[in-house]
């Protein structure tokens, strides 16, 4: 098969290797689509891979084109996604159902050879299928709305209540659209693009808000009667977007971060004095899993594809490109603020 390659830092190369193979409990998935996550980005510019050669990518869908002995429930032409964990199953978080939180797991993509290819090998255990009506590009991004509904579940989110979205990247639509399905009474996105606060409210969102406004903070009380917001979501991992949320919370609030952070965070004595003020309740979300694995973000995820209540808009889709061009897809990279949004690799027939 051909596969996009890593060999060294900014090294990516579309050749020829070999396909695997279906061995007990596993599946082979054809790859129709695969999404560029915000992870691999450093894996391919940066130095950031565990090792050479890799193939990276772990957001696909596709067919499933072969099954292994002890698999059942599947069959070959199923369209499918995996989840790209491999929890050990063996320690105690993964006894407990918190597959995330294992710290012997393996991953798709980054420890074991990903969706940057014709072909993908995943455990059965973790195969999750789509409605053929699904698009395969809307389904490439079946991981990342896990990912943005376990940090719903992690916040503990009732309907009826305001929500406010920090970071209007893949991440936060997502959330800011499960937030709208499961009910939110208002939901209000944040961000510093006026093009992505606009895809926001097509998505079904309530309101976006452009942070650079002087006055984005009186703006974003005002859509809540100055009480501020039941949940607050942050998804850029940034240090003014975490402070961000402390202010727009509300008294007996919750506070998720979803967002991965790469340098320190830090607050003013004032800033982190909202907490105690405000007596808001602040959690962290890792990854999208859940008993039985991989969990009900999963399954939900296919549910809610299937009836139409996460709804799929082109401008989620930055740039869409062949396999073999996966390093022009990479090169945008390294000019700021010219990708707005997924890029999206694609197998032809």
């Amino acid at each position: 098969m051909k596969a996009a390659v890593l060999h060294a830092n900014r090294d990516l190369r579309y050749e020829e290797i070999e396909k695997p193979k279906a061995g007990f409990g596993e599946v082979v998935i054809r790859v129709k689509a695969t999404g560029v996550c915000g992870s691999d980005i450093p894996r391919v510019l940066y130095d950031g891979a565990h090792f050479y050669p890799i193939v990276l990518g772990h957001e696909f869908a596709g067919i499933i084109d072969e099954i292994g002995e002890g698999v059942e429930g599947l069959n070959v032409g199923d369209y499918a996604t995996g989840a790209p964990l491999r929890p050990c199953m063996k320690c105690p978080d993964c006894a407990r159902g918190n597959y995330s939180l294992c710290k012997h797991y393996k991953f798709t993509g980054s420890s074991l050879f990903g969706s940057f290819a014709d072909y993908v090998k995943v455990p059965a255990a973790g195969v999750v299928t789509f409605d053929k009506s699904i698009p395969f590009e809307q389904a490439a991004f079946f991981e990342p709305y896990t990912i943005g509904l376990h940090g719903i579940r992690q916040a503990k989110m009732q309907p009826g209540k305001t929500v406010a979205v920090v970071g209007a990247g893949t991440i936060g639509m997502m959330t800011a659209q499960w937030c709208v399905a499961l009910g939110a009474r208002k939901v209000v996105v944040f961000d510093i693009a006026k093009e992505r606060l606009d895809l926001a409210i097509r998505l079904g969102c309530d309101a976006g808000i452009n942070t650079l406004d002087e006055d984005y903070k009186e703006q974003a009380m005002a859509l809540t009667d100055g009480v501020g917001y039941d949940y607050v979501y942050e998804t850029a991992g940034q240090n003014i977007t975490q402070r961000i949320c402390f202010e727009l919370a509300g008294n007996k609030s919750t506070v998720c971060f979803i967002g991965n952070s790469a340098k320190d965070v830090s607050f003013t004595a004032k800033q982190f004095e909202l907490m105690n003020r405000k007596e808001f309740y602040l959690t962290g979300s890792w990854m999208s899993y859940s008993a039985p694995f991989p969990g009900e973000e999963w399954r939900l995820t296919a549910e809610y594809f299937a009836n139409g209540k996460l709804k799929f808009d082109p401008g989620l889709i930055s740039g869409k490109f062949p396999m073999k061009d996966a390093w022009k897809a990479f090169e945008m990279y390294l000019t700021p603020g010219l990708v707005k949004g997924k890029q999206m690799l694609v197998n032809e027939d």
